[in-house]
């Protein structure tokens, strides 16, 4: 039917698998579910206090079913008819309403999203509360709403920090405030490099979180969880529906961020991939934060000519360097 057909219309469209895709649908029916309990519950409550509203209820449905007969006996007067005491019942129902104290609208239905009545979609499309929840499940398999809950601004420290490495570490925090504030007026993009636990992920999650914060859509990916989705889009036919879609919004997102760079198992198709996502995003001038252990000759090294200029060319380069903060705090932890 034509529900079946919208439903597989979406699904080739899908950013997600199958499954994924079945949970957010299902949501969507326990919203329906819960409108419809709702407006139940409102009408029996009207229904109780309000005498005479229930016969008026009765009457529409029986004026409909009259006037339709009619209608199809081929009564032309019988839709302006209808149309008529339909109005005159809906005046007599909102009446009745205000004067025993409830809202006009007390018994129309309430959506938490009225664009799309809660179906996920607006004619053959999907609306942006699918759209929403889309992101938000990627985010959950990103692990980067568990990781906002504690690296954001509001947990950053100075203390782990001394000397020259407390100046990097200061200028790159600014670096960050700055990238915030002018995000949606300058095109920049972010580079962060130097010695394991120095804080490159912490900050790059702290940009996230203001972003999203203020309505962004920021995309969050372990450099082996993107290279990953990438193959699957590439070279496996069961997955490359599902994939495609992710891979859309990688290019497209408001900010990508890929963290670890250097951890993925780096080749030829790997390299290719990194270049063709950079240089996509590039060109549509969507912001880039990459972080990685490596140094800027072992970036050179392993990936081509080509992705390390564009790195050294169209991003702020930040170098963080300084003891392990995981570690200084394991050890502090030990010490209590």
């Amino acid at each position: 039917d034509a529900a079946q057909e919208k439903d597989k219309r979406g699904k080739k469209q899908m950013p997600l698998t199958n499954s994924q895709y079945d949970t957010i649908m299902r949501s969507y029916e326990e919203r329906q579910r819960a409108a419809r309990r709702r407006l139940e519950h409102n009408t029996e409550t009207v229904y109780r206090q309000i005498p005479g509203y229930e016969d008026l209820d009765r009457q529409v449905a029986s004026i409909s079913i009259e006037q339709g007969r009619r209608l199809l006996g081929g009564d032309e007067s019988a839709l302006p008819r209808l149309k008529q005491q339909l109005k005159k019942l809906s005046e007599q129902k909102s009446a009745l309403l205000r004067a025993h104290g409830f809202a006009a609208d007390y018994l129309s239905p309430v959506y938490e999203c009225a664009k799309c009545r809660d179906t996920g979609y607006i004619a053959n499309k999907k609306c942006s509360c699918f759209r929403t929840a889309e992101i938000n499940l990627i985010y959950e398999q990103s692990h980067i709403k568990n990781l906002l809950t504690t690296e954001n601004f509001g947990s950053l420290s100075y203390d782990y920090y001394a000397g020259e490495d407390l100046e990097k570490f200061t200028k790159a925090v600014q670096i960050c405030q700055n990238f915030i504030k002018s995000f949606h007026k300058d095109y920049r993009n972010l580079f962060f490099y130097g010695t394991v636990g120095t804080g490159k992920s912490f900050l790059s999650c702290c940009i996230a979180k203001e972003l999203i914060d203020q309505g962004n859509l920021v995309i969050y990916f372990s450099a082996s969880q993107l290279f990953d989705i990438l193959s699957k889009s590439t070279f496996d036919r069961d997955s490359t529906e599902a994939a495609s879609g992710i891979s859309d919004d990688i290019c497209d997102c408001d900010l990508l961020i890929i963290d670890d760079l250097g951890t993925e198992l780096t080749n030829a198709f790997v390299s290719s991939q990194l270049f063709s996502c950079l240089n996509s995003r590039h060109l549509r001038k969507k912001a880039t934060i990459i972080t990685t252990n490596l140094s800027l000759g072992e970036l050179r090294d392993r990936y081509s000519d080509r992705i390390f200029s564009r790195i050294t060319s169209n991003y702020d380069i930040c170098k963080l360097t300084g003891s392990d903060i995981r570690m200084q705090k394991k050890t502090a932890a030990a010490n209590k």
